[in-house]
């Protein structure tokens, strides 16, 4: 059977060919489909900034003192955005509120950057946090050393908090993002 008379067999085959690849490169170019992309969930980052820090090394806690009322929260890929989480609902993220994937039952690890006066470079060492705790307007957590060297005190901290998977201790979010009560941020 002919489809075209004025075709050969193997001028079909050459064009079916032609249109599937067409349609293979289209398909990679436009990305993941709206299923994949639900599938695919953001790992959300968080930043804390405080005025300055004390670490004690005996009860091994790090004080983030006057610690902002708003922790940063970002995420990369597979979608972007970034926004503000007030402290009180960061520290849901450490209860079985926030889902079985909760800081609590697998606590991150941390990078702290430590401003102190005089030095060329900020300090910076790694950490494994656990623990939070607000105590007036400080944040204190426990923590385990991975790597590096904690001042005693210091000046301006940033603490680098690593990924939370959504859906494991961020809520449940819009357009299965996950990003819950801490709202839409940019996208």
């Amino acid at each position: 059977m002919t489809i075209c008379p004025s075709m050969s067999a193997r001028s079909i085959r050459r064009r079916l060919i032609a249109l599937l690849g067409l349609t293979l490169a289209c398909l990679v170019m436009a990305g993941p489909g709206p299923v994949q992309a639900a599938k695919q969930k953001p790992m959300l980052m968080f930043v804390q900034l405080a005025e300055s820090v004390s670490i004690d090394t005996t009860a091994k806690t790090i004080r983030l003192v006057n610690v902002a009322p708003q922790t940063v929260y970002f995420a990369d890929r597979p979608v972007r955005l970034a926004g503000h989480i007030t402290l009180e609902n960061y520290m849901k993220e450490w209860t079985s509120k926030a889902g079985k994937d909760n800081f609590a039952k697998d606590p991150p690890n941390a990078a702290i950057s430590v401003y102190e006066p005089g030095q060329p470079d900020s300090t910076l060492a790694v950490v494994e946090i656990r623990d939070p705790r607000i105590d007036g307007k400080d944040l204190v957590y426990s923590y385990k050393l991975i790597k590096g060297t904690l001042p005693k005190s210091a000046g301006q901290t940033s603490l680098f908090i690593d990924w939370i998977g959504v859906g494991g201790g961020v809520g449940v979010g819009f357009h299965g993002v996950g990003v819950g009560f801490r709202g839409p941020g940019w996208r």
